[in-house]
């Protein structure tokens, strides 16, 4: 038990001050609730607990999430906003029913226990027609509440109220590829940068003239909740911002946790597009240009996922990332392939990075 797990403890039985004034939330003034235990965690310093309260006095007991984010390393107020800002536009996320910012602790409401990723694995491994129908319907369902939250942000103008995802944030995040897992993780030379130039300005300008749209920014099966009867519950979004279009279904549908048929993620690219057509997002003379966007944006992506997955590990000292290294290279060399302007990067890629990951690995 750390002092942080002693600090959240007293905070909720009530105890706990901040700024003088003790916590007057019914959730906390009325309920007792059980010891916390871990619930998740993710690539940040934030940590999750599941609590339980009876507080109502009934034989249920309820269940709730306590965030715990250090404020020295963590704002709340992100996280707070942007889930209003989506339970507003009608979609499932958790409900803030608590907050204590100078400590750095929010009580959620609990969206359940089972991810899209271990579902998904669950149905993977059972296999047969049945399996397949119901992956092929929960992706059918993230995306339609993707599209949800397109055109209710676009009816809103929700998205102009982010941070927007400009040329310097996206320079930033390629970057990551080759300051942490080439130069860092791999200790490679650094790729020719009159070509890593030209390629970081064709990704960038590729995603900049996208329509503009709220972007989850990891819409991805880890994030996303299933739980039968109910929509998609959607966590992990505080990093929101107004951004390119076809960000958030590629990191559906080219999961750095999660890989499917290429044919597969071409019926979902599809279907995902043209319910983008049917409430007026894109036209369907758009296909062709609409697809190559999703394609160097997911080429984006997977660079600045593999360098945050080197930096877990050298700076954070979180090793359980490196696992998706590979796919998520692989990725950009499936997808580059198809572009002679991305030649240079699918060749360091392949001929390089992919090389000394797995001698590394093995070594």
């Amino acid at each position: 038990m750390d002092a942080r797990f002693e600090q959240m403890q007293a905070w909720l039985n009530g105890t706990s001050q901040t700024s003088g004034i003790l916590h007057t939330s019914r959730y906390l003034k009325d309920s007792s609730f059980t010891t916390p235990v871990p619930a998740s965690s993710d690539a940040s310093f934030r940590r999750y607990f599941r609590i339980h309260s009876n507080s109502d006095c009934s034989a249920v007991l309820k269940s709730f999430v306590v965030m715990d984010a250090p404020p020295e390393h963590e704002d709340c107020r992100p996280f707070i906003e942007v889930s209003n800002s989506l339970n507003q536009m009608g979609l499932w996320v958790p409900e803030v029913l608590e907050q204590d910012l100078d400590q750095g602790f929010l009580l959620l409401g609990d969206l359940g226990t089972v991810t899209y990723f271990s579902k998904l694995l669950e149905l993977r491994e059972q296999g047969g027609s049945e399996s397949e129908a119901q992956i092929d319907e929960m992706y059918i369902q993230a995306l339609k509440a993707l599209v949800n939250l397109q055109k209710n942000a676009k009816a809103s103008q929700a998205a102009e109220k982010l941070p927007p995802y400009d040329a310097r944030l996206l320079d930033t995040e390629m970057n990551l590829f080759t300051d942490w897992l080439c130069q860092e993780y791999l200790e490679l030379p650094q790729m020719s940068s009159l070509l890593w130039g030209e390629t970081k300005s064709l990704l960038s300008h590729s995603a900049l003239t996208q329509p503009k749209t709220y972007v989850h920014r990891d819409y991805h099966s880890r994030n996303i909740m299933f739980n039968s009867g109910k929509p998609p519950g959607i966590l992990d979004f505080q990093d929101a911002v107004h951004g390119a279009l076809t960000y958030d279904a590629v990191s559906l549908m080219r999961d750095c946790y999660l890989a499917w048929p290429k044919e597969q993620v071409s019926e979902w690219q599809q279907r995902y597009f043209y319910d983008l057509c049917e409430v007026g997002i894109c036209q369907k003379n758009e296909w062709a240009e609409f697809a190559k966007s999703m394609d160097l944006m997911g080429v984006q992506r997977h660079l600045k996922a593999s360098g945050i997955f080197a930096r877990l590990f050298l700076r954070d000292g979180k090793d359980g990332y490196l696992p998706d290294v590979p796919q998520t290279l692989q990725y950009i060399v499936d997808v580059g392939q198809n572009y002679s302007e991305l030649y240079a990067l699918t060749s360091w890629v392949e001929d390089k990075v992919q090389p000394a990951f797995a001698s590394l690995k093995r070594s």
